[in-house]
């Protein structure tokens, strides 16, 4: 009985220590109502495939202000309030200010 626990406890460790499988995020192609052709994201953003209606719909989005949202590579802003600083800022990744850490 002891020797089937411990079996099933370094299974279960050894299973936990493995990387999960990336999951497949290709596009799944479909066709909206209207007929117009639509790649669907697992994100659930979707895009048109014709170039000229991605278009208009990429200048329609920009004009949300939930669609303007701060850069991943930017630093700061805490729910929308401060300084967001771009890299290339001078005070961009300067860490602590602190001349005990320095």
């Amino acid at each position: 009985m002891i020797w089937c626990l411990c079996c099933g406890l370094s299974a279960a460790a050894q299973a936990q220590s493995q990387p999960a499988a990336e999951p497949d995020r290709t596009p799944v192609e479909a066709t909206t109502a209207s007929g117009d052709k639509v790649l669907l994201y697992p994100t659930g953003r979707w895009e048109f495939v014709d170039a000229k209606k991605a278009e208009v719909a990429r200048k329609a989005a920009a004009q949300y202000p939930e669609n303007n949202v701060r850069p991943a590579e930017a630093q700061g802003g805490l729910f929308g309030v401060g300084r967001t600083l771009m890299p290339g800022d001078k005070d961009y990744n300067r860490g602590s200010l602190s001349p005990k850490t320095r």
